[in-house]
């Protein structure tokens, strides 16, 4: 009666019964399993049989930075983790930095966590600190009021304009 027939509604229904049945999706390509968050920020090792030593010297990584070596200067990352191997004699800033190693120098961090293992020598700056059983630590713990003072140096450039080298 508006605009509609019963011929139009049986013509649709034949046409639907001629098409040829929809085929089943096509299953899904396997994909790569999940890529883990450190995998996806790489990674650097400083390895066991590493050492690291000079004057003014400053590791920089954009990523994680794993020391299981000795280094005698500074550590600037994203994440530096210092295994039970590990030894730095200077200064450590990240923002998430985990010790199960020996640090003789200051933490400067927003995470900083120190696992039964570590052995720090050294004042801890920082927004969240762990601190497990058995750690040992000497030195003052403060949580500073600009967190500028706890955010890693990752420009290289800067740090040469600053040792007087070109």
């Amino acid at each position: 009666m508006f605009g509609r027939n019963n011929q139009d509604q049986r013509t649709s229904v034949q046409n639907a019964a001629a098409a040829p049945p929809a085929q089943p999706a096509p299953a899904p390509t396997p994909t790569a399993p999940p890529v883990s968050a450190a995998a996806s920020i790489g990674e650097s090792v400083i390895g066991e049989d590493l050492s690291i030593v000079g004057e003014k010297i400053t590791v920089i990584s954009q990523s994680r930075v794993k020391v299981n070596g000795t280094i005698q200067g500074d550590v600037n990352g994203q994440e530096v983790i210092v295994g039970p191997s590990g030894h730095v004699i200077g200064t450590v800033t990240a923002n998430y930095i985990q010790v199960d190693g020996v640090i003789n120098g200051a933490l400067r961090g927003a995470s900083v966590t120190l696992m039964p293992s570590a052995r720090v020598d050294g004042d801890i700056f920082h927004q969240k600190l762990a601190i497990s059983e058995g750690a040992q630590f000497d030195g003052r713990v403060r949580r500073p009021q600009d967190s500028s003072e706890i955010t890693p140096n990752l420009d290289a450039e800067s740090l040469k304009g600053s040792s007087g080298q070109s």
